[in-house]
C-alpha cells in the first residue's frame, strides 16, 4: 500500500484496473460529446475538495463546541447532521464514533467503498484499495502507522466496517489549545483523514 496518502495522489502506484476502466469510459463518454470533461472535473474537484470534507469538518466542529449537538450526534448521527443540511444518497444512516484517550476508530469498507458522501465527498483512491480495504482489518496498526500515525500500544483500535446500510464518521479529539477558538476555527483543524481515522486533527497554528 502506498506510504504517501494526500488528496491528489501524484507520485502514487499505477492505476488499478478499476481506475483504468473509468478512466476508459470516461473518454469515450468525452469522445462522444456525451460528457464535457470540464464539467465532469469540476464537479469532480467539488466533491473532492469543496462539498464534502468542509461539510464532515463543521460536523466535528460543531459537536466539540456544542455539548447538546455532541449528544445528539452519537445518538442519532443520520438527524444530527442534517441539522446542518447534510443528507441525501449515501448518507442515509450514518453512526459517529468517537475517539478518546484510550480508544481511536478506523473506518473500512470490506466489500466495496461504502463511504459517506455528503459529509466527506468522494473516497480518496487509497480507500477503495485492496491493500486498505484487507489490511486496515487484520493489521490496523499498520496501517495506521504507514499513515504516519502511531498510537500507544494501550491504545485499543476499533475497526469499522461501512456497507451499503450502514457509514460510519469518525469524531476526532479535539486538539490541545483550542478552546478559545470559535467554530469556524475548529472546522479549518479538522482532516479528511481524521474523520475516517487514518490521521489525527491538525493542531492550532
Amino acid at each position: 500500500m502506498p506510504h504517501d496518502h494526500h488528496d491528489d495522489d501524484h507520485g502514487q502506484e499505477p492505476p488499478d484496473d478499476l481506475a483504468l476502466r473509468v478512466k476508459a469510459l470516461e473518454t469515450l463518454l468525452v469522445d462522444k460529446g456525451l460528457v464535457d470533461r470540464a464539467a465532469l472535473d469540476a464537479i469532480v474537484e467539488t466533491y473532492e475538495h469543496k462539498v464534502g470534507p468542509r461539510n464532515g469538518a463543521r460536523v466535528i466542529a460543531r459537536a466539540w463546541s456544542n455539548r447538546d449537538y455532541h449528544a445528539r450526534l452519537m445518538k442519532d448521527a443520520t438527524a444530527a447532521i442534517a441539522e446542518l443540511g447534510y443528507c441525501g444518497r449515501q448518507g442515509e444512516h450514518m453512526i459517529a464514533v468517537e475517539n478518546t484517550e484510550r480508544v481511536h476508530n478506523l473506518v473500512v469498507c470490506t466489500l466495496c467503498s461504502c463511504y459517506p458522501w455528503p459529509v466527506l465527498g468522494l473516497p480518496p483512491t487509497w480507500y477503495k484499495s485492496s491493500p486498505y480495504r484487507s489490511r486496515a482489518v487484520i493489521d490496523p496498526r499498520g496501517v495506521l502507522a504507514e499513515f504516519g500515525l502511531s498510537l500507544p500500544e494501550e491504545t485499543e483500535i476499533r475497526v469499522w466496517d461501512s456497507t451499503a446500510e450502514v457509514r460510519y464518521l469518525v469524531l476526532p479529539q479535539r486538539p490541545l489549545g483550542t478552546d478559545d477558538l470559535a467554530e469556524d476555527a475548529l472546522a479549518a483543524l479538522v482532516t479528511r483523514d481524521s474523520m475516517i481515522g487514518v490521521g489525527l486533527a491538525s493542531a492550532p497554528a
